[in-house]
């Protein structure tokens, strides 16, 4: 057999080089990585690390330097301001030192506002007034039937009548003027009581015996906030009363505004009687909150008996020694 020769070449394909691929910067990048991984970038040639807070720490730096040069400028320039050469204002000054004010200072309100010691204003004056009937045991707990509100002007602000907690025994209709009928559309007395308290709050309540109207309603308003014609001496006085003693709504409106209420026999109007209750402020008014004021006063009041119904205890107590002396 002849033997055969078999010349066989194996070329092997160059690998094809392929192009940078990124950009520049990106480039660059892997460039430094392949010469790291090399070990032929030195430490000294290897970017440093960042330090941290990064590039804040730098800038911090830098504002706290300018700061103490301003400050050195400051100094040598006698405390003038370098760009204008005035003496820096004192609103300047707390804007520069972040002290524009003392820290938790309430802002100024908003629109006009009523001086302090003035007498309140009409808008913040309502007077009430309360219908009850009987409840409880033989009817002799109070509780509210009706309750009307006016304004300082006399406008009827709330006029609803009330359903009581407890179950009615006595309307005492020839007081009230509430019958069974008024009861059919009445209000509940935990919701009237929420519409009510909506109107008094912040006011200057008037109201004559105004402790059994706020019992009623099972609420008590600030006494700052409260007028009682019942226990002022002075409309007494005008009326031709004695000072100390009690009158009714309907004996002082007789005396002193020279009108009739409670008229007949249907009961009375609670509306009527605020109206008159504020009617009868209004005599007194001025000389009423003018002492009131001056008891609110850091000075001692002068007591008047005249406006408070307290006349002055050494007086007192000087005519009673007076009087065991004389007496044998």
């Amino acid at each position: 057999m002849s033997n055969l020769v078999l010349n066989v070449t194996f070329e092997f394909a160059a690998p094809v080089r392929r192009g940078p691929t990124g950009n520049r910067k990106h480039r660059k990048f892997v460039r430094r990585r392949h010469l790291e991984r090399k070990r032929a970038l030195g430490l000294k040639q290897r970017p440093s690390a960042p330090q941290p807070g990064g590039d804040r720490a730098g800038t911090r730096g830098c504002r706290v330097r300018k700061r103490k040069k301003k400050k050195e400028k400051a100094e040598e320039g006698g405390g003038k301001d370098m760009a204008t050469g005035r003496e820096p204002s004192a609103r300047s000054s707390s804007k520069d030192m972040g002290t524009e004010g003392p820290q938790g200072a309430r802002k100024a309100p908003k629109g006009p506002v009523r001086a302090r010691g003035l007498p309140p204003a009409p808008s913040k004056i309502v007077a009430i007034d309360c219908e009850m009937v009987g409840t409880g045991p033989g009817g002799r707990v109070s509780g509210l039937a009706r309750c009307s509100i006016v304004s300082y002007e006399g406008d009827v602000l709330y006029d609803r009548y009330v359903r009581p907690t407890e179950p009615i025994v006595d309307y005492r209709t020839r007081w009230s003027g509430i019958r069974k009928q008024h009861m059919a559309n009445a209000v509940p007395f935990c919701k009237a009581q929420r519409e009510i308290l909506k109107i008094l709050s912040g006011k200057v309540v008037i109201g004559h015996a105004i402790h059994n109207d706020f019992k009623a309603l099972k609420y008590f308003h600030p006494k700052a906030l409260t007028r009682d014609t019942s226990k002022i001496p002075l409309l007494n006085r005008k009326g031709g009363f004695p000072e100390d003693v009690c009158i009714s709504l309907k004996r002082l409106a007789k005396e002193v505004l020279h009108k009739d209420i409670q008229a007949g026999k249907s009961g009375h109007s609670s509306v009527e009687d605020a109206r008159t209750t504020m009617e009868l402020y209004k005599v007194v008014e001025a000389e009423w909150e003018q002492h009131l004021m001056l008891s609110r006063s850091d000075c001692p009041p002068q007591t008047n008996p005249d406006l408070t119904g307290v006349s002055e205890p050494g007086a007192h107590g000087k005519n009673r020694m007076e009087q065991r002396q004389q007496v044998p």
